[in-house]
């Protein structure tokens, strides 16, 4: 596909996986058949979160290597794992976060790492450097991976693609701590951002026009009964994301 191509070029590799991996329950269910023989969890309690949480452990179990990168130390995926990598908790955290209305904000660590806990990319870089990829994992910094990341986005992008902010890739590391919220896209056009994409009327479609997709509403397969009158929804709220 052209957008593995371009990455490729980007990070002068011809070792960039050209397919997509497994879905998150295919996932389990290719372990539990033996198709997968290690996994690495990070920040998540699938034990728990999943559907069909009882094939989940079966496959944990069965799994030859399972890691887990968690900041928390008892989960129930925790208490499955061979290797137990221990991670910043948000407030240990040092980074950018982008919500849903494409609003970039800096991360700063109000904590230090408790005990041994350290950064998602620290773990991440440092697991690559045994692997023998320490040329392509050398950031000592989170400011490093985020200008890596602006420099993608404007890559080969004259305008084609919605996510660009190839304005911030030069930021040293001084501008990047006092770096105030903003939406993306945020180029040479907009430098301080973008409050509302398509303003001009303009999309990101080879016409510029909008793609509407027409559907035809259908009931769920499953209604409530007198048998089974209860709907479960498994919801969220602002600090509750599933478990």
């Amino acid at each position: 596909p052209e957008a593995v191509d371009r990455v490729g070029r980007f990070w002068g590799s011809d070792n960039v996986a050209t397919s997509a991996g497994y879905k998150a329950v295919d996932l389990f269910e290719a372990i539990e058949q033996g198709k997968v023989k290690a996994i690495w969890i990070m920040g998540t309690n699938p034990a728990v979160s999943l559907p069909n949480a009882d094939q989940v452990v079966r496959s944990l179990k069965k799994c030859p290597l399972v890691v887990v990168s968690d900041c928390m130390a008892h989960t129930d995926t925790v208490a499955l794992a061979n290797v137990c990598l221990p991670a910043t908790g948000w407030s240990e955290k040092n980074g950018t976060v982008t919500n849903s209305e494409r609003r970039i904000s800096r991360q700063r660590s109000l904590l230090p790492p408790s005990g041994e806990a350290k950064p998602d990319w620290w773990i991440i870089s440092e697991v690559a450097k045994r692997m023998g990829y320490e040329q392509a994992f050398t950031y000592d910094h989170p400011y490093e991976i985020f200008k890596e990341h602006a420099e993608l986005s404007g890559f080969e992008n004259n305008g084609s693609r919605a996510f660009d902010i190839s304005q911030l890739q030069d930021l040293d590391l001084k501008s990047y701590d006092a770096l105030k919220p903003q939406q993306w896209p945020v180029t040479d056009a907009a430098p301080y951002g973008t409050a509302r994409l398509f303003a001009d009327g303009k999309f990101f479609t080879p016409s510029g026009k909008a793609q509407f997709i027409t559907v035809d509403p259908h009931d769920p397969l499953q209604q409530p009964c007198d048998e089974m009158p209860f709907v479960m929804n498994t919801g969220r709220i602002r600090d509750q994301w599933h478990t």
